[in-house]
Formats: C-alpha cells, sequence, structure tokens
C-alpha cells in the first residue's frame, strides 16, 4: 500500500513546479504528470485516489511542451521520481515513451540540437545543461572538435550520443561538460554507462538518475561506444579557452597513438542498423470494431467529457465520464469495449480534441462517425 507521507511529498514537489510557467511548458514535468497518473490508477487508497484527481487537473493547466528540460537547480518532477524510486517501489513508473528516428546515408544518425564542427575530427563534447556553451565552443571551432551538443535527459538524451558517437569511427573522446543536469545527473550517468554498461532491462548500472533506461539502442551499441570512446570529465567547467585546450590536446593524442587500419575501425558498428521509415498510407480495405461506436461530447458546465457507447442496432451501452483524455481512453481500453487498433488510435485522437476544445473554447466536431471506428483488414 502506498505510503500517506510519502505521497505528500510528491504531491508538495509537484504543486510547486505547477505554480511555475516554466513547468507548465515543460516536457520533464508533462511526462512525469502522465506517468504518475497512469501508475496511480493501480493503487486503490483514498490518498492515491485523490492525488489522482490532482494529477489530472494539473495536467490540463500544463500548456504544449516547448522544451524537454531546462537543466534546472532544482526539478520538481525529477526530485518526485527520486521519491517514488526510493520510498514507493511498489508504484511503477512506466518507461518514457521517446522515440527517435535514425537516418541512414548521413550523419549525426539521430537530429538533434548539436553543431557539426569537423566531423572528421576525434572530440565530441556535450556540454549537458549548458545550451549557450555548446554554441560557443562551436563558434570557436577548435582544432579536433567534431561535434557539440546539450545533453539534458538521462535516457533519450544519452541514446543519441550513444548512436551518434558509434555510426562515427573518428571519434575517439567524449568531453562532458557544462553544468550538471540537476535532478536527472546527465553527466555522472553517462560516467556510469561507460564505467558499467548496462543491465538486463537496459537501464544504466549504478546511475543516480531517476529514469536511466535506454530504449533505442541495443546492448551491442552500448558496448561498442564504451569500446570506441574515452569519456573526459569536466563537468562544471564553462570556461570555453579550459575546454578547447583540452580538445587540442585530446586530438594530438589521436593523431600519435595508432594509425593502423585495425584502429580506424569502430568496434562492433556493423550491426548497427537504422531504423527503417515506413511512408504512411490509408487502410485499402476496413472492417467495423465488433465491439461498437462512441459519441463524444465536451461538457462546458461540467468541465468533463462525456464519452457514450453504443452497440450497431444504436443501443446505449455505456457512458464513461472523465476530466481527461487518457483517463477516458484507459478505462475504455481496461473494459475491453475497443477491439480494433485503428478504433483505438481514432479514439484517442478525437478524445485529445475534445480535451484542447475545453482548454481553449474552440466547438468540438466528433470525426468520421462510425467509419472511424474501421480497420485495414490483413
Amino acid at each position: 500500500m502506498a505510503d500517506t507521507e510519502s505521497l505528500n511529498k510528491i504531491r508538495a514537489e509537484l504543486e510547486q513546479g505547477m505554480a511555475l510557467l516554466k513547468c507548465k511548458k515543460c516536457g520533464c514535468m508533462k511526462d512525469m504528470l502522465k506517468s504518475l497518473l497512469y501508475a496511480l490508477l493501480a493503487i486503490k487508497t483514498d490518498e492515491a485516489r485523490s492525488l489522482l484527481l490532482t494529477l489530472r487537473g494539473w495536467l490540463r493547466e500544463t500548456a504544449p511542451a516547448e522544451y524537454a528540460c531546462l537543466g534546472c537547480k532544482h526539478c520538481f518532477p525529477a526530485v518526485a521520481t527520486n521519491i517514488i524510486t526510493t520510498e514507493l517501489p511498489a508504484i511503477r513508473l512506466p518507461a518514457s515513451g521517446c522515440e527517435f528516428e535514425t537516418h541512414a546515408g548521413q550523419w549525426p544518425r539521430v537530429a538533434g540540437e548539436y553543431f557539426v564542427v569537423s566531423k572528421d575530427s576525434p572530440v565530441a563534447v556535450t556540454t549537458l545543461a549548458s545550451a549557450d556553451l555548446a554554441k560557443r565552443l562551436a563558434n570557436e571551432k577548435p582544432d579536433g572538435l567534431c561535434i557539440v551538443g546539450k545533453t539534458e535527459t538521462e535516457n533519450i538524451g544519452i541514446d543519441k550520443i550513444v548512436k551518434n558517437v558509434i555510426t562515427n569511427p573518428n571519434i575517439h573522446f567524449l568531453i562532458i561538460a557544462g553544468a550538471e543536469v540537476k535532478g536527472h545527473v546527465t553527466g555522472i550517468t553517462l560516467f556510469s554507462l561507460y564505467d558499467n554498461g548496462v543491465d538486463e532491462n537496459m537501464e544504466i548500472i549504478d546511475s543516480p538518475s531517476p529514469r536511466p533506461a535506454l530504449k533505442n539502442v541495443t546492448r551491442d551499441e552500448v558496448e561498442a561506444f564504451r569500446s570506441q570512446v574515452e569519456v573526459i570529465n569536466m563537468i562544471g567547467c564553462e570556461d570555453v579557452k579550459v575546454i578547447t585546450g583540452k580538445i587540442n590536446g585530446l586530438a594530438s593524442r589521436a593523431v600519435t597513438s595508432c594509425s593502423c587500419k585495425e584502429c580506424d575501425e569502430p568496434a562492433n558498428v556493423s550491426s548497427v542498423e537504422p531504423v527503417v521509415v515506413i511512408l504512411a498510407k490509408y487502410p485499402k480495405k476496413l472492417v467495423l470494431d465488433k465491439e461498437g461506436y462512441f459519441v463524444i461530447i465536451p461538457s462546458e458546465e461540467k468541465e468533463t467529457i462525456i464519452v457514450e457507447h453504443y452497440a450497431y442496432d444504436n443501443r446505449h451501452l455505456h457512458t464513461i465520464e472523465g476530466d481527461d483524455a487518457p483517463a477516458i481512453y484507459g478505462t475504455i481500453i481496461k473494459n475491453g469495449w475497443v477491439s480494433e487498433l485503428s478504433h483505438a488510435a481514432y479514439l484517442g485522437r478525437e478524445l485529445a480534441k475534445a480535451e484542447l476544445s475545453m482548454e481553449h473554447g474552440f466547438k468540438f466536431i466528433q470525426d468520421g462517425g462510425k467509419g472511424e471506428l474501421e480497420n485495414e483488414e490483413e
């Protein structure tokens, strides 16, 4: 059973964050609220239900995410996650759903906020939370610098570093500089990855971060990264001259150390495959969802969304009422009232539109009717 005191501590942290406009626009906060909301659905206590209602209200207050993480000195969602990890192990937060697209035939293989100075150079630099430092280093164009950019998160941010490093065999050094990302401790987590690798769940061993799970790379790719580069600790340093001097020195080491063909070839890079990009197409043949169809009604008076579930003979089967889209489609899926994947996707889309219509005051018109509840038949 969830501990009341711990849940109150979590509420207090998130409440402080939600009082700040920057947190309402932060993807880190929004991701935490959604993850905790889903986790609390499985806990049947008054305290959990109370926090669940509060979370739904906070989610309505959030704005579209303008950034993944600002690297704040005190990261409220990260602290809340740490409380869950250390005090409430029974609460299992879902892994981040973040994924990225890779691009074969070009480098960097994964797009991001990077500055490429020279693809053939041996030194990569992450400036962690110091975005301006990355730009200043790129403008200096020091000899030996290949690529430089910030890294905010301990999961997808590190995924991108691993993928981009192992797909460029010229990179032999990774400097970790700039201000540490508070709460996420991404810099220290990178060292944990370099020193210890990942466990069977692809979580970085001995990382102090709240969610150090890598979901977009394989164990072979992690080992290729650890074999290919030497990681240099300059966390906290934001002096461009000092970092430039280090880059120059590492570049000299790379030139003088070895020039044999074997050392120029990256370890295990042959195993790295790009994600296949599939062009989206409309289905050619459609079938109805046997479980029926839904009519979505945003209620401004109640400040809730009402969903009516009907059979195809127009019998009214159920009425679902909730504060937000995730709660409603979560309830529908849990009860087995949708059986086609396309129907579930359609329902999620329309519920999101209904939620936005209530938040921003525009008229909601449900698309498609019964025809939208159809799916491609294999």
